[in-house]
């Protein structure tokens, strides 16, 4: 399983990147005045075809990987946590970090697998 060891650590170094540099850009939209008012977000949100595309596309991944994640019942309780991860601190921080979890917990596996 050293193929899985390295393909752990590089989701996890993936899981990494996927908090710092998105939050990098969301604290710098922030001290620009930037809002998690409904009203400012989704405006700044869907600002322009781009931002819209980038948007939705972010968060239908983001609920599809969250019905998979809520599906599984390997991780137990803890399969909530990274739905919270996901929609609190993101889906590039989310879902490495659930992927290096699964491999860790039984490589090759999730709802519905036969493996």
């Amino acid at each position: 399983m050293q193929d899985s060891k390295y393909l752990r650590a590089t989701l996890m170094a993936l899981a990494l990147l996927g908090l710092a540099v998105p939050w990098y850009f969301n604290v710098a939209y922030f001290l620009a005045g930037g809002s998690v008012m409904p009203g400012i977000f989704w405006h700044d949100a869907f600002a322009n075809a781009l931002t819209t595309g980038i948007t939705l596309d972010v968060y239908l991944a983001a609920i599809a990987f969250s019905a998979w994640v809520a599906a599984d019942r390997s991780l137990g309780a803890w399969r909530w946590a990274y739905i919270a991860a996901c929609f609190g601190l993101g889906l590039a921080f989310a879902l490495p970090l659930y992927l290096a979890q699964r491999l860790r917990e039984a490589p090759c596996t999730g709802p519905g697998s036969r493996g």
